[in-house]
């Protein structure tokens, strides 16, 4: 068995640290935890692979930027032939949505999430698990979403944004031991998990080296 998962962000350091790159950081974390490596590529995107019991697990970073996201998610779902519908996780920012607080859903539209938008293109459908962080809207009047989605949470509005990608890091490895359905009845509820991502393993910290890309829109929010 093979399950691929998806952190969604933006190539490059200057977006490492931006409220956009949450999808990036909690495969960071994932990975850190399992101590699995960057060392893959494939169809424009950074690969970490490891074992979980007796399933192989495939952690994904697209090197497109953020509205571009499916031209590499929908070649690596093909190459390892899976079945997006129980097999996939895509995991992104939500402006709706609390800071740090997540959310998972087994299927749905992109609700206006442009990598979202793209990988449900290239895949032909939105039949797949997302989950969701919450990067809070911005206080200022919508013209400057794009500042928000790009720029780098400061003070408490960080701390807790690390919080929520720490426990969707854990939200993760629940998912690929057992079910959408089991992590969306324990990690949507607004009370914090008693197990935390330390329990599979202290996480070292890695830093990902992002090489530059194509011309396209970073703040495909």
């Amino acid at each position: 068995m093979i399950k691929v998962v998806v952190g969604l962000g933006n190539p490059g350091s200057q977006y490492a640290a931006s409220r956009h790159n949450v999808g990036f950081r909690v495969v960071d974390r994932v990975a850190a935890a399992r101590d699995w490596h960057w060392d893959g590529k494939r169809d424009r995107a950074v690969l970490a692979q490891g074992q979980v019991q007796n399933t192989k697990v495939v952690l994904v970073k697209p090197q497109t930027y953020m509205n571009e996201s499916g031209v590499a998610v929908g070649p690596i779902c093909r190459f390892f032939k899976i079945d997006p519908r129980v097999d996939l996780l895509v995991i992104c920012d939500d402006l709706d949505l609390p800071v740090g607080r997540i959310r998972v859903r087994a299927k749905g539209s992109a609700g206006g999430q442009h990598g979202l938008e793209s990988v449900i293109a290239h895949l032909g459908n939105a039949d797949f698990a997302r989950l969701r962080v919450g990067i809070g809207k911005p206080t200022h009047p919508r013209a400057e979403t794009i500042g928000h989605v790009l720029g780098s949470p400061q003070g408490d509005e960080a701390i807790d944004l690390a919080t929520g990608e720490d426990r969707a890091a854990t939200a993760v490895l629940a998912w690929i031991a057992t079910s959408t359905a089991e992590v969306m009845n324990t990690f949507n509820a607004q009370t914090m998990p008693t197990k935390s991502l330390a329990d599979s393993r202290p996480p070292r910290t890695r830093q990902v080296d992002s090489s530059k890309n194509e011309q396209s829109d970073p703040a495909g929010s």
